[in-house]
């Protein structure tokens, strides 16, 4: 690669942690939003992906070079891979919504989020990907730091429930949507992306709802505004951010830079929602950012030459159509 295409794969990298970081700040506010809805959290998830559908619906009119991604016609196995990853994006919400509404806010955000643990595995186990030595290091650390945020809560430690094993689930779910469309990501357009996988979570999700007897009725204002805060502030404006980054860095790094969740809505949850903000969570917190700081200093030596590749063609076409 010459001295232009490195400088241009470069700058795109820096425009993809850019959005990851502002797209991580977007999905931080989904856990207060559930909270102030007054319906059940797969009610909240449909709304959620309902309304991001059809926000994204006019990206298909959109000139390909504007939808943020590669000049390519999408395939239908690509539409198929981008579906299934929205059918575990949706069962993702379904539990973290849910989650949310049956234990603590840090909690719900601390399991939600310990997606890096089944993406390291993954990568090493399915995909004889191994993260580096820093990785496990910078993940150790920033999981130590979710822990003690925890333990700060020692009343609700004493006793995990059904709420924090849903969190859980929620993040062995998001690992895979995060696995299964990691390829296919960094050839088609940001827009589109959202869009197919937006719209499987969406109908996945009203079948799930149906199936459950779930009342998807709207009580009030409150709930309304939540909804649509949900739909464009984490959905559309999060994912557009976090999508982007996924088609120019490693789910690795991805998924590690998302533990910033927790010590973010902690922050939030202390103004908005007048939860206490202690020392063990501040210490917390700090744990977690300088975790995910050393994790993130060497995230790829160990990948295969075609992802370096991969990554390095995804790069150079972003950087041409942005010119």
């Amino acid at each position: 690669m010459n001295a232009r295409n490195k400088s241009e794969a470069k700058a795109s990298g820096t425009l993809a942690y850019v959005a990851l970081i502002a797209g991580m700040t977007c999905i931080a506010w989904s856990a207060l939003f559930v909270r102030w809805t007054d319906i059940p959290g797969p009610a909240s998830a449909f709304y959620r992906m309902l309304i991001a559908s059809v926000v994204l619906m006019p990206a298909w009119l959109l000139p390909e070079k504007y939808r943020g991604g590669a000049a390519k016609p999408m395939s239908w196995a690509t539409m198929g891979i981008i579906a299934l990853g929205g059918l575990f994006f949706g069962i993702d919400l379904a539990f973290y919504n849910t989650s949310i509404l049956r234990t603590s806010a840090a909690n719900a955000t601390l399991f939600g989020n310990q997606t890096p643990v089944f993406v390291g595995l993954l990568s090493w186990l399915v995909l004889r990907r191994r993260p580096a030595a820093a990785f496990w290091i910078g993940l150790g650390m920033a999981l130590s730091g979710s822990l003690v945020i925890l333990w700060g809560d020692k009343d609700h430690l004493a006793s995990m429930g059904t709420g924090d094993a849903m969190a859980l689930a929620a993040a062995a779910f998001f690992a895979g949507y995060l696995m299964v469309t990691e390829r296919v990501r960094s050839t088609t357009s940001t827009l589109k992306f959202l869009s197919v996988a937006s719209w499987a979570s969406t109908a996945f999700l009203l079948l799930v709802n149906l199936a459950m007897r779930v009342p998807l009725g709207i009580p009030n204002g409150r709930t309304l505004a939540a909804l649509v805060g949900l739909g464009l502030v984490s959905q559309v404006g999060g994912y557009v951010g976090l999508t982007y980054a996924m088609g120019h860095l490693p789910a690795t790094a991805t998924s590690v830079t998302l533990l910033a969740q927790a010590p973010m809505t902690a922050l939030l949850a202390a103004g908005l929602l007048h939860e206490p903000l202690t020392r063990t969570l501040v210490l917390g917190g700090v744990m977690v950012l300088g975790g995910i700081g050393l994790a993130n200093r060497k995230t790829r030596p160990a990948e295969p030459p075609e992802y370096e590749a991969n990554s390095e063609a995804s790069a150079a076409i972003a950087a041409g159509e942005e010119a």
